[in-house]
């Protein structure tokens, strides 16, 4: 019983997720939907500005902390509504808070456990972030490769400070937000332009510009392999004579 009330909010949370999911409520805020509402929605963010700041906070705070697959396309929907900068900012608040959720939802339900017996995805980050605890949990923020919900449940099953996750979360989180939230702006940029979204999309600086960023950062892992990897070389090559 006492195992099943720590499990709680964590699985609460994961039920309201499923739900979300299954409701199809994201349907709305793809590009293409999205761009069948531009200036109703706009026109209604004009009207209520901090309203809709809110309510678009609010709906980042609850994808992040449920877990809903396809948040990405809500941070798109930011950018293209709210424009890059204050869109950027509005997904960022409300990831820090959602992320934060699910954090405490985990170290809740993880506050019985003994260190032994780790999940999949845990048991993979373990040797790493024992060792440097710091720069792996900035590092599995900046990298969008790993599943951002995943690294959150991962990183309080191994008990990552509060202040450090706040800490990575704050600015990985942020710098992904920031570049998704310019692709969107790019989207609704193209689309006010050329009435669709198109083949012009590709020679607009506001769209390939992100894409090359996020490409960058998925590109970080193997680039940091390759330097720890000539680091250890030079130091386990002995000195000439």
């Amino acid at each position: 019983m006492k195992r099943l009330r720590s499990l709680a909010p964590l699985l609460l949370l994961v039920l309201i997720g499923v739900g979300l999911f299954a409701s199809g409520v994201l349907d709305r805020f793809g590009p293409s939907g999205i761009a069948a509402e531009q200036h109703l929605l706009q026109e209604q963010i004009a009207t209520r500005p901090l309203l809709a700041a809110l309510v678009h906070v609010g709906i980042i705070t609850a994808a992040i902390s449920t877990g809903i697959p396809g948040t990405v396309v809500l941070i798109l929907a930011g950018g293209m509504l709210f424009g890059g900068p204050l869109g950027a900012l509005l997904s960022s608040i409300g990831v820090i808070l959602g992320a934060s959720v699910l954090y405490a939802a985990s170290r809740f339900a993880f506050s019985g456990d003994q260190p032994g017996h780790a999940p999949a995805l845990v048991e993979r980050l373990r040797q790493g972030y024992h060792a440097h605890p710091h720069s792996y949990t900035f590092f599995l923020r900046l990298v969008p490769v790993f599943p951002f919900g995943g690294v959150t449940v991962a990183l309080a099953w191994l008990r990552c400070p509060p202040w450090l996750f706040v800490l990575a979360t704050a600015i990985g989180g942020s710098v992904t937000t920031t570049i998704e939230s310019l692709l969107g702006a790019g989207l609704a940029q193209n689309l006010a332009r050329n009435g669709t979204i198109d083949r012009h999309l590709l020679a607009d600086p506001w769209f390939v510009g992100p894409m090359f960023g996020m490409a960058l950062l998925a590109l970080l892992p193997i680039v940091l392999n390759r330097w720890r990897a000539r680091r250890a070389a030079r130091t386990q090559t002995p000195p000439s004579a």
